[in-house]
């Protein structure tokens, strides 16, 4: 099938490149515009407009899937189908009716659980034992489409969202390829949706990221999981921003106080509602990365310098 493209982040490239070695013709690729980023908000092309350039692949950048010229330049293209990944942007009814096998969004969840922005994220905040990937008809409802096809994938206990996403970004682009191949044959068919098992995944803001240490160790420790890479886990120490990578639940530990630091030369706790956890790696405001231990070396904490404290 002659086939647009459509995916903006890392978690989109695995599926591109399965597609481009793929028996289907990758037409063009759909992105979001360059985006600022980085401190110097030095403007660069995503991932997937990259890998597309590269490949010598024509990209599309429009600032909303429904802008005319847009539309024109798919009629044009005349795909048979468009294939979606983490593209992030709504696609209104004048584009999906464009190619007649429609758009085929691979979703990062198993739906209908998860539907929306972060289902990754949701799935380890949650602490979901399995997740996974399906393949669906894009229709005008938030993910609500019929299913091709699904795989699943174990979450496991030290999982970040970025971890786990990393996996699925590989194992379902081969979902991706045999659901276009199946459309292609005829043989497979959507099915709709469940009604039961909704749930839906918002896009997770820096605010909700804020690590509550006054919740139980279980919560924090998802908490900071489910918020690494992004939008990244942060407290507060002494009026500063503290970043916070993943955390490890400390059940033999003596108990603390909430926010209460304990440092040895060996590990820092950090006091929860429950048992304490132990950080990991901390970033202080305007410094860099480095172990725990080394940042409580040199700051010192005292009994009255509680994180997350005003």
């Amino acid at each position: 099938m002659k086939l647009v493209f459509a995916g903006t982040p890392e978690a989109a490239v695995p599926s591109l490149r399965a597609l481009l070695e793929s028996r289907h013709e990758v037409a063009a690729v759909v992105t979001r515009p360059d985006a600022g980023a980085g401190r110097g908000r030095r403007v660069s092309v995503s991932p997937v407009g990259q890998v597309a350039a590269e490949a010598g692949i024509e990209v599309l950048k429009p600032e909303k899937a429904s802008d005319p010229a847009f539309l024109d330049r798919l009629r044009e293209i005349g795909p048979d189908c468009c294939p979606v990944v983490a593209y992030g942007a709504l696609l209104r009814e004048e584009a999906l009716g464009i190619p007649r096998h429609g758009w085929v969004n691979l979703h990062f969840s198993l739906l209908p659980a998860w539907r929306g922005a972060a289902p990754v994220q949701h799935a380890v905040l949650a602490g979901d034992d399995v997740t996974g990937a399906a393949t669906f008809r894009i229709e005008t409802g938030l993910d609500t489409g019929p299913v091709f096809g699904v795989l699943t994938e174990p979450v496991r206990p030290d999982d970040t969202s970025g971890d786990l996403l990393d996996r699925l970004a590989h194992a379902g682009a081969g979902l991706l390829v045999r659901t276009l191949d199946g459309i292609e044959s005829g043989e497979l068919t959507a099915r709709p949706q469940g009604a039961e098992g909704v749930s839906h995944a918002p896009k997770l803001t820096p605010e909700d990221a804020r690590v509550d240490f006054g919740a139980p160790a279980l919560r924090v420790d998802r908490l900071v999981r489910a918020c690494t890479p992004a939008p990244g886990a942060w407290t507060t120490f002494r009026g500063g921003r503290l970043k916070l990578g993943p955390v490890r639940p400390a059940e033999d530990a003596a108990p603390l106080p909430p926010g209460r630091v304990a440092a040895d030369k060996h590990r820092v706790l950090v006091g929860t509602a429950t048992h304490p956890v132990e950080l990991g790696e901390v970033q202080p405001q305007g410094k860099r990365r480095m172990a725990a231990v080394e940042w409580a070396r040199g700051v010192r904490p005292g009994e009255a310098d509680l994180l997350g404290a005003e």
